[in-house]
């Protein structure tokens, strides 16, 4: 018997994402997520949502939550898209952005799942190199394409841009759409939200699982023109018609008023980021200079591979990507102080218990 339907499947590598604990008591730093509560403003509103709200479809076009964000950042609502997520407004940026022949552009090492989007809408793309100090270098975008993603600041790296090299990136391509993924811009990069009235093919994404706390609630953003939010909208319309649910919705709203919580988190966590940097370098690891929630580090005389498990097995998952350009390299999410020396304990076991 044949199987011949088998050739018509789908054949694809999927993203993989980090490691879920399965007991209690595991310190984990492998999923960038905030270590702190979401606001105060967010347990008040979800203790108070009664469950009649619950039958009720939630606004189609999630125009409360796009009011708060315009007003936050300066902008018309027409210019703010929300979703279910920064994941699903990427994939539907790509569907709707990304149909030319010349390759999409973007990192060679950067967020993982654009290959993916890339291969499974047919999309070509092309991963444009590093350089030695792993920066992005706005002058390697300069050849024709079909698009440019850039993640800012760079995951899992965590180096940043200046918004004038993003605007280098952007003034560069303006045959095609330039999005910025700013997942990470809270923890100490510069927005580059200023820029989409000055570049009609600019789109900015951003989400609320990081910097917001609310990494469980799966709630995203993008910001760029009316023609570019057009798009966005019609192509989720077309590809999936569940908005934004009405909870996360108003615990969207709610958490953008409670912006003195917010910036003080954020500081708190570049604080830790700060110290441990320290820390790690004094035992004689290389780290980039992250602008991000996470570190990105390497020994000169250490496996990161064994590191990892060793870890692991001290209950502390952190995160390790084995492709040759990244194998000697460890992602470490920031924790809570304590968390974070519990992990510096480890890896100073770890080095002596190499020594010995």
């Amino acid at each position: 018997m044949t199987q011949k339907w088998k050739e018509n499947i789908i054949k694809i590598k999927p993203y993989k994402a980090g490691e879920q604990p399965k007991g209690d008591g595991v310190i984990k730093l492998n999923a960038n997520e905030n270590p702190y509560p979401p606001a105060p403003g967010v347990g008040a509103l979800l203790r108070g949502v009664g469950s009649d709200r619950l039958r009720r479809y939630p606004q189609i076009d999630g125009a409360e939550l796009r009011r708060a964000l315009a007003r936050e950042y300066g902008l018309d609502s027409a210019s703010v898209f929300v979703s279910n997520g920064s994941d699903e407004v990427l994939a539907l940026a790509f569907r709707g952005f990304f149909n030319s022949d010349k390759p999409v552009l973007f990192p060679s090492i950067t967020y993982s799942f654009y290959p993916v989007w890339c291969e499974l809408f047919g999309i070509p793309f092309r991963r444009v190199a590093l350089g030695p100090d792993l920066r992005i270098h706005p002058c390697d975008y300069r050849s024709e394409n079909g698009g440019v993603i850039i993640a800012n600041p760079n995951a899992p790296t965590g180096i940043a841009l200046d918004i004038s090299e993003i605007d280098e990136i952007v003034s560069a391509n303006t045959g095609s759409v330039v999005i910025v993924d700013e997942a990470y811009v809270d923890f100490g990069a510069r927005s580059s939200v200023e820029l989409i009235s000055k570049y009609e093919n600019l789109l900015i994404v951003q989400t609320f699982s990081k910097g917001r706390s609310l990494a469980g609630l799966r709630l995203g953003m993008a910001f760029g023109s009316p023609e570019l939010i057009s798009v966005l909208d019609t192509v989720k319309n077309s590809f999936n018609s569940y908005p934004v649910d009405s909870i996360a919705s108003a615990v969207g709203v709610v958490s953008l008023g409670e912006k003195a919580y917010f910036e003080m988190r954020a500081r708190q966590v570049i604080a830790t980021r700060e110290r441990v940097s320290a820390a790690l370098r004094k035992m004689g690891f290389s780290l980039t200079d992250s602008a991000a929630n996470f570190l990105f580090i390497t020994h000169a005389d250490l496996s990161a591979a064994e590191l990892l498990e060793y870890l692991r097995a001290r209950g502390i998952l952190v995160r390790h990507f084995s492709a040759p350009e990244t194998e000697r390299y460890l992602r470490v999410s920031i924790g809570t102080d304590a968390e974070m020396d519990g992990f510096l304990s480890a890896v100073s076991d770890f080095l002596q218990k190499g020594k010995q």
